[in-house]
């Protein structure tokens, strides 16, 4: 599943992100790489920013970086 899929206030593992040389870094800046457990905070109605949160930090990306990241949710 994907990240845009998550329920606010779950959690999950990031497994996969498909994108480009820029997208993954841009991600590795902001602490969002493979392995790494998100939680996901809040989310727009249809096309907004996603919310999450990677260890102490909120981080906002947008809805389309967002589908790309595929996530496996923890059994918590």
């Amino acid at each position: 599943m994907d990240l845009t899929q998550l329920e606010t206030g779950e959690k999950a593992e990031i497994v996969e992100v498909s994108g480009g040389w820029g997208m993954m870094s841009r991600l590795e800046a902001m602490g969002i790489r493979l392995g790494v457990t998100i939680t996901k905070i809040s989310a727009q109605f249809m096309w907004g920013p996603v919310t999450i949160q990677v260890g102490n930090t909120h981080v906002a990306i947008g809805f389309g970086m967002a589908k790309r990241i595929i996530v496996k949710k923890n059994q918590t």
